[in-house]
């Protein structure tokens, strides 16, 4: 299954109250936006072999080697050769993000706009391959705070080149390596295992496979994926830096013939926290593919038509091969995430970059988690989805973006509480009330109303029915 019909899927497993995962309740609004790039699904890579890191089998090609110590990069020096100070790094990216806050980053500049433009991608790549994670952490929270397209602008440049490498070569075309995931909403009882996950070789094989042969990806791409299902404290835990690395060790591994080390892939298997799922549960679980995409920079598989209906037609020929792609390739991750021959159901959400992914991931869950808490807001005290009444609308704050729903019944308008939901940086109040909106009128509430705010004392004001778009 995949986006469309997501909030109804998810809806009804609320509705038969399935127990969500432990992510759900302690998840708080990535600072991860979706870019706004193609999504690029995953190719082939012929040949290949196991190797075991960590107690989990990973798939790289020429890769046989037991994964042990972590590569530093050297600091960058200066010219006088001196390392650069965190701090000096953290304000040139800030003056270069401001100077280039109203510009569009793939748009054709003005000469001192592609100059600057080009520093800002040089000082973030410095930053990167040299493990400068607080330089870029600093820099992104004080923009924030003073400039939010400016923000947003150095964002969009650290995300995608964290993401994204490009390989030039004396001879052949010039290559790009990209982290990509595959975000999924796992359905089953009891929860998933750690130790069931991959262990059938086969089936993950022929997955890899998939991509190419169901037309995900060019022909003259390669892939290679992790072995893992990753949790969302784990892709968490994958800073800029970290992420860069990972694909270098993947470009390593799909352009060298020798084995290769890949230590920052291995540190990122950081394990599940304990899931607390009884046996007789019905879990709902977010777990994420990862893997890393090879392929010549400028392969017309990815080029997207610059007319918007040619463009049109390509994302919607894209989704349609993804959509089919899902149902062939359910079986098979059913039997790599578990042994113990439990049924699994598996509602995918679109391939995308590694950020990408991950911010449209926990916006589901989020709202999930909304959606939940308003179920057990009115079951709770006896009532029905068709006896209550809601209204959505944002919490009067200077600090951070807040939705509210409140919850009444509809006769005499009694007061049954409120649920909450935290919005990242890049995401609009439209969209989030939106979503929440289409989910509480699949769940069967009727009575759906829109505030334009609340206030301090939780009161919503201009209050109107809620029309979808």
């Amino acid at each position: 299954m995949c986006r469309e019909t997501f909030h109804s899927a998810t809806v009804a497993a609320i509705q038969e109250g399935c127990k969500l995962g432990d992510e759900l309740s302690k998840v708080r609004r990535s600072e991860n936006p979706l870019l706004h790039c193609s999504n690029r699904p995953a190719g082939d890579m012929r040949g290949g072999s196991e190797a075991k890191a960590c107690g989990i089998q990973w798939i790289f090609p020429f890769m046989t080697k037991k994964i042990k110590a972590s590569i530093k990069a050297p600091l960058e020096k200066n010219a006088h050769g001196h390392e650069e100070r965190d701090d000096a790094l953290t304000d040139k990216l800030i003056e270069l993000a401001i100077e280039l806050r109203d510009v569009d980053l793939y748009a054709t500049l003005n000469d001192d706009k592609t100059k600057a433009l080009a520093v800002l991608r040089k000082t973030v790549r410095k930053c990167l391959q040299n493990a400068r994670e607080q330089a870029l952490d600093e820099a992104l929270e004080t923009v924030y705070e003073k400039d939010v397209k400016a923000y947003h602008v150095l964002r969009e440049s650290v995300e995608e080149q964290a993401g994204t490498i490009l390989l030039r070569r004396d001879s052949g075309p010039e290559l790009e390596v990209n982290a990509f995931a595959v975000p999924m909403f796992v359905h089953t009882q009891g929860g998933l295992h750690t130790d069931q996950c991959f262990q059938d070789g086969d089936a993950f094989e022929q997955l890899r496979a998939s991509f190419i042969e169901h037309g995900l990806e060019s022909r003259h791409a390669s892939v290679v994926l992790v072995s893992h299902a990753y949790h969302p404290d784990e892709m968490d835990r994958i800073g800029y830096c970290h992420l860069n690395a990972m694909v270098q060790e993947a470009a390593d591994a799909m352009t060298r013939k020798k084995a290769s080390m890949a230590d920052a892939i291995v540190r990122s298997l950081s394990g599940w926290p304990p899931s607390g799922f009884a046996p007789d549960d019905q879990a709902v679980e977010l777990r994420f593919l990862v893997g890393f995409a090879l392929k010549p920079a400028d392969d017309p598989f990815y080029r997207v038509p610059e007319k918007a209906a040619a463009a049109d037609r390509y994302f919607e020929a894209r989704a349609e091969r993804f959509r089919k792609w899902t149902q062939q390739v359910t079986p098979l991750l059913q039997r790599c995430l578990v042994t113990d021959g439990r049924e699994v159901r598996i509602d995918f959400l679109y391939q995308d970059l590694f950020h990408g992914a991950r911010e449209a991931a926990l916006i589901e869950l989020s709202v999930l988690r909304v959606l939940t808490e308003v179920r057990d807001l009115f079951e709770t005290q006896g009532n029905g989805a068709t006896d209550v009444e809601a209204v959505i609308g944002p919490v009067d704050s200077d600090e951070e973006s807040l939705l509210r729903v409140n919850l009444s019944r509809s006769a005499g308008n009694a007061d049954l509480g409120y649920a909450e939901r935290l919005l990242s940086r890049t995401e609009s109040m439209e969209s989030a009330i939106d979503d929440i909106a289409d989910g509480l009128t699949a769940m069967g509430i009727v009575e759906v109303k829109i505030a334009s705010a609340f206030d301090s004392e939780g009161c919503p004001n201009s209050v109107r029915p809620y029309r979808k778009r």
